[in-house]
C-alpha cells in the first residue's frame, strides 16, 4: 500500500478511536460507574466498533459478498449513531459546564444521569429519523433560461441524478427505484455528473441493469467523480459504456444543437488541467452549453470558458448535521440548488444516495427535473 493511503487510514482510524473513548468518557462520567464486568464488555464493544468502519471499508474495496454488504451497512448505521452521540457528549459537557458556572446542581449524580439519559436518547432518535429520512427521495423540478437556448429545446425536461453511489449500501433496488421515479417524467436527456458508484468492489453490470428502463431520446450522459476515480476510472467507465450511457471524458458534443460537455474529476481537482480541458473543447458562445463537473467548484473558469449551466453534486448538501455547516462553509451558496457565478448558473444536487452514513439529517434526497423555458 502506497504511503499516503496508509497515512489518511491512520489518521481516520485515530479521530474515530478518540471519537469512541469520548463518547464512553462521557457515558461513564455522566451515568456513573458500571459492575466490572459490564464496564469490561462494554470496553470491548467499544473498541470493536471503533474499528468497524474502516475494516469494513477496507474489505469492500477487495471483497464482494452479502456478508461483506451486512457487515459494511451496519458499520455504516453506526457510523451516523456515533454522530450523534458524540454531539450529544459534548452538549453534555457544555450544559454541566454552564450549570456549574450558573451554581445549579449540576454536580448531583440523579442529574448528571438524567442529562446523559435524555441528549442520549435524542441522538438515538434523530439517528432513527435520519435512517428513514435519507431512503425518502424528493423530487425537485428547476425552470432554467439560457442564453442560445435552441428553439427545439423550449419546453423539453431533463433529469438530473447525482451521487447514486451505487454498491453496499444502495444496491440494484436502489437503483431500480431511481430509475423508475426518473422515466415517470419521461425526460428527453438524463445527466449524472458522478458517484454513479461508491468506489467498492461490487458486479457494476448488475448494479447499473435497472437504467435500462430509461430510454430518453437523446441518450444518457455521465462525467467521473470522486468516487470512480479511488483507484482507476476505467472499471467503472466501462460499466457505464457498455449500458449504453455517453461518458464525457473531457469532450463537448452537439445534442440537437445544445452544447453538452464532461469534466473528469481527476482534471477538475487541478486549475491548469481544467482550463487546457475547457479550452480544448472550443466550445461556440453563441449556443447554450452545459457542463456536467462533479464538484461546483472552479467556477471562474467555468464561466471564463463561456459556459451556461455546470450540474454538479459532490457536496450532498452537507447530508448530516453538523457537516451541513461545515459543507456551507466550504462551498457556500454553491453547497446546494439553483445559483448564479456571474454569466454562469449552477445547479449543485444534493444526490440521490448517501455515502458512509446510511442518513440524512438536515439534507434530503433528490432527482431534480430540470425544464428548459
Amino acid at each position: 500500500m502506497k504511503a499516503w493511503p496508509l497515512l489518511g487510514i491512520m489518521v481516520m482510524e485515530t479521530i474515530l478511536l478518540a471519537g469512541h473513548w469520548f463518547v464512553y468518557r462521557t457515558w461513564i462520567d455522566f451515568h456513573g460507574a458500571l459492575p466490572p464486568a459490564n464496564s469490561e464488555w462494554l470496553r470491548a464493544l467499544i473498541l470493536a466498533l471503533a474499528f468497524s468502519y474502516m475494516t469494513a471499508a477496507l474489505l469492500s474495496f477487495r471483497f464482494a459478498n452479502p456478508a461483506i454488504r451486512v457487515f459494511y451497512w451496519i458499520a455504516s448505521l453506526w457510523l451516523g449513531f456515533l454522530n450523534f452521540f458524540f454531539c450529544a457528549s459534548c452538549l453534555a459537557w457544555l450544559l454541566w459546564l454552564a450549570a456549574r458556572v450558573t451554581g445549579l446542581p449540576a454536580h448531583v449524580a440523579g442529574v448528571r444521569s438524567w442529562i446523559i439519559g435524555t441528549l442520549f436518547s435524542l441522538a438515538v432518535l434523530i439517528g432513527i429519523y435520519g435512517a428513514i429520512n435519507a431512503r425518502l427521495i424528493r423530487v425537485r423540478h428547476i425552470h432554467l433560461k439560457l442564453p442560445g437556448l435552441p428553439r427545439q429545446w423550449r419546453g423539453r425536461r431533463a433529469v438530473l441524478l447525482s451521487d447514486l453511489h451505487l454498491g453496499n449500501i444502495n444496491g440494484v433496488r436502489f437503483c431500480r427505484r431511481v430509475a423508475a421515479m426518473a422515466a415517470r417524467f419521461k425526460p428527453e436527456i438524463i445527466f449524472l455528473p458522478g458517484d454513479l458508484f461508491d468506489g467498492t468492489k461490487a458486479d457494476l453490470d448488475r448494479l447499473t441493469e435497472p437504467l435500462d428502463c430509461l430510454s430518453p431520446r437523446f441518450g444518457i450522459f455521465y462525467s467521473t467523480g470522486n468516487h470512480e476515480e479511488f483507484t482507476t476510472s476505467l472499471h467503472y467507465v466501462g460499466a457505464v459504456t457498455r449500458r449504453g450511457l455517453r461518458n464525457l471524458d473531457n469532450q463537448c458534443v452537439d445534442v440537437d444543437g445544445l452544447q453538452i460537455a464532461g469534466v473528469t474529476w481527476g482534471d477538475s481537482t487541478y486549475p491548469i488541467r481544467m482550463k487546457s480541458a475547457l479550452d480544448a473543447m472550443k466550445i461556440d458562445r453563441t449556443r447554450a452549453s452545459i457542463l456536467l463537473n462533479h464538484s461546483p467548484s472552479r467556477l471562474p473558469l467555468v464561466e471564463r470558458a463561456g459556459f451556461n449551466l455546470q450540474l454538479s453534486g459532490h457536496t450532498h448538501g452537507g447530508q448530516i448535521a453538523p457537516f451541513t455547516w461545515l459543507t456551507r462553509r466550504v462551498f457556500g451558496n454553491f453547497t446546494h440548488g439553483l445559483h448564479s457565478f456571474g454569466s454562469l448558473q449552477v445547479y449543485t444536487s444534493t444526490g440521490v444516495g448517501t455515502w458512509g452514513p446510511p442518513m440524512r439529517v438536515g439534507t434530503h434526497s433528490e432527482i431534480v427535473v430540470l425544464r428548459f423555458d
